[in-house]
């Protein structure tokens, strides 16, 4: 059994990674780092130098920090010998992610950069259905409440927080998985709250080597039900994962309506990964990100308060 502590004890690490650590019997978990919360029943620790040093048996370390911060975490945990799970974004830069992959493989240990919405459980069905299909046009709608998924948290406004592409990251992380064609940014629009340094609203087009168009539209201020959609147009009918990919239906018929599986879905891949000795690091869906910073025109909105 491989023996794992979490970094970050925030509402993701108990929501998501908590029960899927639970239920999964390659780990056992002996340990958190964190600043403000404790677990009952395993080692607590106000950082994660402090926990390397008391734990030097660890196994593995799963890193649910703030990205400002887990470059360097990352690279202390790989020092000690550590394989290294990344929550999504990977870290605040591309440079950095690929900096972790180069030690990763020096010391001999597995880095998974994660993207837990690919574990949703129509994705897959997708990306084998479209695999063999004309895509026609993608529409992209992402839209979801900022107070209800990042309570009070600061840093999702500051550099490197990515703002409203902290839940956009997940449908780029959906589609670069389902597309048979990569695809790339063509124009941007971000905006960004008087009072904040990273974007509320997105709106993005792509298109592909077939000029296919491909429009994303993601917004941090929706209220009541949450929108997290992806229709697929194509010659042969219309594909649509809905719910954040638990949901796939074509042509109007509902084919899947799963269950929520993406965390078990990524420890059962961590372990995989350190199984055969091996890292899986997929930067696609954060360079679109990066692209959107590059290319993007900046639109001043109203102060954002939460």
């Amino acid at each position: 059994m491989t023996t794992i502590a979490i970094a970050g004890f925030g509402k993701i690490a108990r929501d998501q990674h908590l029960p899927a650590l639970r239920d999964n019997r390659d780990f056992e978990l002996t340990a958190i780092a964190s600043r403000n919360a404790t677990l009952e029943g395993v080692d607590n620790h106000q950082d994660l130098d402090t926990l390397l040093s008391a734990v030097p048996a660890l196994d593995a370390v799963a890193l649910c920090t703030p990205p400002q911060v887990r470059y360097a975490q990352a690279v202390a945990a790989i020092e000690a010998g550590k394989h290294v799970l990344l929550e999504k974004p990977p870290g605040v830069s591309l440079s950095e992610v690929e900096d972790l992959v180069r030690r990763a493989e020096q010391q001999g240990v597995t880095l998974y950069a994660t993207w837990h919405a690919r574990e949703a459980a129509g994705v897959e069905k997708a990306r084998e259905w479209l695999s063999t299909r004309r895509v026609t046009g993608v529409d992209i709608q992402w839209r979801e409440d900022v107070r209800q998924w990042h309570p009070g948290q600061q840093w999702v406004w500051e550099p490197g927080g990515l703002g409203v592409f902290d839940p956009g990251i997940n449908a780029l992380s959906i589609v670069t998985r389902i597309l048979p064609e990569a695809f790339f940014l063509r124009e941007a629009t971000l905006e960004v709250p008087e009072n904040c340094q990273s974007p509320i609203g997105a709106t993005l087009e792509f298109t592909d080597v077939h000029d296919t168009p491909i429009h994303a539209d993601f917004d941090w201020r929706q209220t009541g039900p949450q929108t997290w959609q992806i229709t697929v147009d194509t010659e042969d009918g219309k594909l649509v994962l809905d719910s954040g990919g638990s949901q796939l239906s074509i042509n109007g018929e509902r084919i899947i309506d799963g269950e929520d599986i993406e965390y078990a879905g990524l420890y059962r891949r961590f372990a995989e990964l350190i199984r055969t000795g091996q890292s899986d690091v997929d930067v696609a869906p954060f360079r679109h990100v990066a692209d959107a910073f590059l290319l993007g025109r900046r639109q001043s909105v109203e102060a954002f308060i939460e």
